[in-house]
């Protein structure tokens, strides 16, 4: 699954161990979320848009 959480979370300053605290999942999550590696549930995409400051998920996670 493609995702602009690196870019997204670069333009904020945040650090992948920041944003896995503001998210309540682990940095290795994180890594797999940008790598696409990982597809998250719903609840975990929600947060990360949040996070963020996406104003849709579909703006995070391209392939929702």
């Amino acid at each position: 699954m493609k995702t602009n959480i690196a870019k997204l979370r670069n333009g904020l300053g945040l650090t992948q161990e920041e944003l896995a605290r503001k998210t309540g999942v682990t940095r290795q999550t994180i890594i797999s979320l940008e790598q696409g590696r990982y597809n998250p549930s719903l609840q975990l995409a929600c947060r990360v848009s949040r996070a963020l400051g996406a104003g849709r998920i579909e703006d995070v996670f391209l392939d929702i």
